[in-house]
């Protein structure tokens, strides 16, 4: 493993989109895929991230996601450098989820160390969900299925569903990935209570940033849960699963992007995603749509949030119960014996899960303040143009996000915190009014 990171620069250059083609043909696999010769691909550059250079390349027979890992923030430029070799993590981390998650994820083609390029299989005709919940689209399985695929890759790479000798050597593997997680730290957890060049918030936010970076109870609200990020090693996470990371059509979802990989709490990949669908949620306020749909789009965003989590629960409970010899040290079957053991075991699973619930509503509440007043700024209020308009609904976000935050209590469950969503509409621009 550590001769293939050591080599994993060796050669590497950055490819132009002419370059591509050349590439794909010395691979005699993705050939096949493609079809044809050469002069009958066509290329098309798709790449929509902060990050990696991506293409998607067609020939008569079918068509490839060629993916390259650049050496800066390809949003920022050379002046923001970046190691190339997140694209191995990607690799390592399609690699282990694979035989676990299965169809909720594409298919990794091909890795070249060398050049940081993936080869990844083509979603067609599938759409990213963050533009589809901007116009008001719903797609019924994506929520049941992003909560499935957590439940499956956390479940299958914890200390429940694997011996600890494996997890440890993933640990290793992945505990490599320093500067997406240096990212993830800074981003999530830092930037946003502090004054830094990153940070991309509107004009009209400048009060509530300022009260943030002041906020000492937030703050500790923070570092409680940055703290655990970094030490508590419960599973495999995908690192960044928002709303963008999630490719989907109306029967078939597809998570993409595990770049960020790294092992973490599990409630950490469940918040980002379900922080996403509360952000939009907000965001819809903004929007020049008649009040009905908005209403309605609304409240099935809400649901979601739910499905997401009744469907973690359930499926991560249920791996738990049927797979009493998985490997795990954590809480081995043979430890809980007879009646009294099982009784025993059966509470404590329901404990475990308790506890991801949350650092679920926390690990939201956090990254809904990252995509607020961090670098990164999402589309569902950057598409709103009236910058005050769009300030006012990110404030209700952040009003929403440091409650939960300073008084967790109030959030023990699932109807508390999805029932306080409405009721920080109208937080407005200063955040001294609402004290």
């Amino acid at each position: 493993m550590s001769a293939v990171l050591n080599a994993r620069t060796d050669g590497y250059r950055v490819l132009a989109q002419a370059d591509i083609i050349p590439h794909l043909n010395t691979m005699p696999e993705i050939a096949a895929i493609l079809g044809g010769a050469p002069s009958q691909w066509t290329i098309r550059d798709v790449a929509d991230g902060y990050m990696n250079a991506v293409f998607l390349v067609d020939g008569p027979k079918g068509g490839i996601c060629a993916k390259q890992a650049l050496p800066w923030v390809r949003y920022h430029g050379e002046s923001w450098p970046l190691s190339e070799d997140r694209a191995f993590f990607e690799a390592s981390y399609m690699r282990r989820l694979d035989p676990i998650v299965g169809p909720l994820a594409p298919k990794l083609l091909h890795f070249d160390p060398s050049l940081q390029f993936l080869v990844i299989e083509k979603l067609t005709p599938h759409i990213v969900l963050r533009g589809e919940l901007i116009e008001g689209r719903r797609y019924p399985k994506a929520s049941e299925d992003v909560g499935r695929y957590v439940a499956l890759a956390a479940f299958h790479t914890s200390d429940l569903g694997v011996p600890f000798e494996r997890k440890f050597e993933d640990i290793g593997l992945f505990a490599g990935n320093h500067s997406l997680l240096r990212i993830s730290v800074d981003l999530i957890f830092l930037d946003p209570y502090l004054e830094t060049w990153r940070n991309r918030f509107v004009p009209e936010l400048g009060a509530w940033a300022k009260a943030f970076r002041e906020d000492v109870e937030l703050k500790t609200a923070v570092a409680r849960h940055r703290n655990a990020f970094l030490s508590n090693r419960q599973a495999l996470l995908h690192g960044d699963l928002h709303s963008g990371s999630v490719m989907v059509t109306e029967d078939d979802t597809r998570v993409i992007d595990g770049e960020f990989s790294t092992f973490g709490p599990i409630g950490f990949d469940l918040g980002a995603y379900a922080a996403n669908l509360i952000l939009n949620w907000y965001a819809q306020g903004g929007y020049d749509r008649p009040v009905e749909e908005r209403d309605s789009h609304r409240q099935w965003l809400l649901e979601q949030v739910a499905v997401l989590w009744d469907t973690f629960r359930r499926e991560f409970l249920a791996l738990w119960e049927q797979n009493p010899d998985a490997g795990g040290d954590g809480y081995p079957a043979a430890h809980f014996s007879g009646p009294a053991g099982a009784a025993r075991l059966a509470t404590l699973r329901r404990d475990y899960v308790d506890a991801i619930f949350a650092d679920f509503v926390a690990f939201a509440a956090i990254k809904m303040i990252r995509r607020v007043l961090s670098y990164a700024q999402i589309a569902d209020f950057g598409v709103i143009e009236d910058t005050k308009l769009r300030a006012e609904m990110q404030a209700n976000a952040l009003a929403f996000a440091r409650e939960v935050l300073t008084n967790p209590a109030r959030f023990a469950d699932l109807g508390a915190f999805l029932d306080a969503v409405p009721r920080f509409e109208g937080a407005g621009l200063d955040p001294l009014a609402r004290s």
